[in-house]
């Protein structure tokens, strides 16, 4: 069945399309969806031992801070500026073991990291650790919307609880392994890779085999379905704003996911592992919230999902500076939770908004969002060390504000008629 959002506004479908359409409701492969959670969880966490190796690269190779910022700003415009680059490309010629091979650059990545010897060497090899994962998110994206037998919402959400699992146990794994044992310890986490390509292969099989049966179908029923017709400035217009909400929700979620702890020692004198544990609890709230949004997206559309994971959030982040230690770990948690129910609900309606260009929202909303995202964390931490760090929960709140911009949304979105 289509997403509500948009039923409610189509045109009535032809009696031959309806069959179709139901028994593809009904199809939903999870086991290809937690395939592909199963390696965005690996992606992710082999993503994020980049930065943790900093502190030892610094020392072993004398680096200076404008150094360690370019090795990101490697890692950076492949892992996120590229995907949308990406996605456009596959969108237009998809390639079903494209998977397998972008985890292979982060294989050769790995290995060539734990053995680097030169700084151009760092360089080269943390850019082709971004890639794989440029490769991985818009094309994982595409299978797992495929897979999804019109559940879109619970298909994305799981998917990405996998990558939200991964970013919170890579600095674990990084405190107790490589930190330890030091740079050529990260050829251990190779394995990984290496596992993730023998699983993407066999989804490649899938995918290829999927494509062959399900492309004349999904062209009868789009045929058949009469979606009212936005224009291509107001479609524009339209991403632009989910854009916005993403950017306003991922800022926010960096303040605590990047300074959550610090909040929690310099305020209340915490333990660092007492503070870790808060820390995790918000981690798991994010876990609990996209499974959710993703389940309630599907039953009542994706706008009031949007209106409640933004502004919903806000009285909570308003009131979490001026709580005291208990009411700010249910805060934090309440917020995660509410937070994290937008993003299947925003990537799934772009994907509505822009039919066939799945590879290019998924590289948007992935890549350059999640960058600007860490762009607005990286000027939080500036705002920290200026005025301290309660002044970042004091400000940030007011970002969710641009939840407001939901009211400019289509209620029933639709691509733009195209040429013939």
């Amino acid at each position: 069945m289509t997403d509500n959002t948009m039923a409610a506004g189509s045109a009535p479908v032809s009696a031959p399309a309806a069959p179709a359409i139901a028994a593809s409701a009904d199809s939903t492969t999870f086991a290809v969806i937690l395939s592909l959670s199963f390696c965005h969880l690996l992606n992710d966490m082999m993503q994020s031992l980049v930065p943790a190796l900093y502190p030892i690269l610094k020392d072993s190779y004398a680096l200076s801070f404008g150094q360690i910022g370019f090795i990101t700003l490697a890692f950076q415009c492949t892992a996120s500026m590229l995907q949308p680059v990406v996605g456009m490309y596959t969108d237009k010629r998809p390639q079903p073991y494209s998977l397998m091979v972008g985890m292979g650059f982060t294989l050769v990545g790995l290995l060539l990291m734990s053995q680097a010897n030169s700084y151009s060497l760092i360089l080269f090899a943390a850019a082709l650790i971004g890639m794989g994962s440029s490769v991985f998110h818009p094309e994982a994206s595409r299978v797992a919307r495929m897979a999804a037998g019109g559940r879109y919402g619970l298909a994305q959400s799981l998917f990405q609880v996998g990558g939200n699992m991964g970013s919170a146990a890579g600095p674990l794994l990084a405190a107790f392994i490589v930190v330890p044992a030091g740079q050529q310890s990260i050829v251990w986490f190779s394995a990984a890779a290496l596992l993730a390509m023998i699983v993407l292969f066999q989804v490649g099989h899938w995918y290829k085999a999927r494509r062959a049966t399900q492309k004349p179908a999904a062209r009868k029923a789009a045929a058949a379905t009469g979606h009212v017709i936005l224009s291509k400035r107001r479609v524009g217009v339209s991403v632009a704003i989910l854009v916005a909400l993403l950017f306003s929700k991922n800022v926010y979620s960096a303040s605590l996911g990047s300074y959550f702890t610090f909040y929690l020692i310099q305020k209340f004198g915490m333990e660092v592992q007492t503070a870790q544990l808060y820390l995790f609890a918000f981690l798991v709230g994010i876990v609990v919230g996209t499974i959710l949004g993703g389940l309630v997206g599907d039953k009542v559309g994706r706008i009031p999902v949007m209106w409640f994971s933004i502004l919903g959030a806000l009285p909570f982040a308003l009131m979490l500076p001026y709580a005291n230690l208990f009411w700010t770990g249910v805060l934090a948690v309440a917020v995660a939770i509410i937070m994290a129910s937008a993003f299947s609900a925003i990537l799934v309606y772009a994907q509505e908004l822009l039919p066939g260009r799945v590879g290019l929202v998924a590289g948007m909303f992935f890549g350059v969002s999640f960058g600007l995202g860490g762009l607005g964390a990286a000027a939080l931490g500036e705002i920290a060390d200026h005025a301290g760090i309660e002044a970042v929960y004091k400000v940030t709140p007011f970002l969710l504000l641009l939840g407001l911009l939901t009211a400019f949304l289509p209620k029933h979105p639709s691509a733009p008629r195209l040429p013939a």
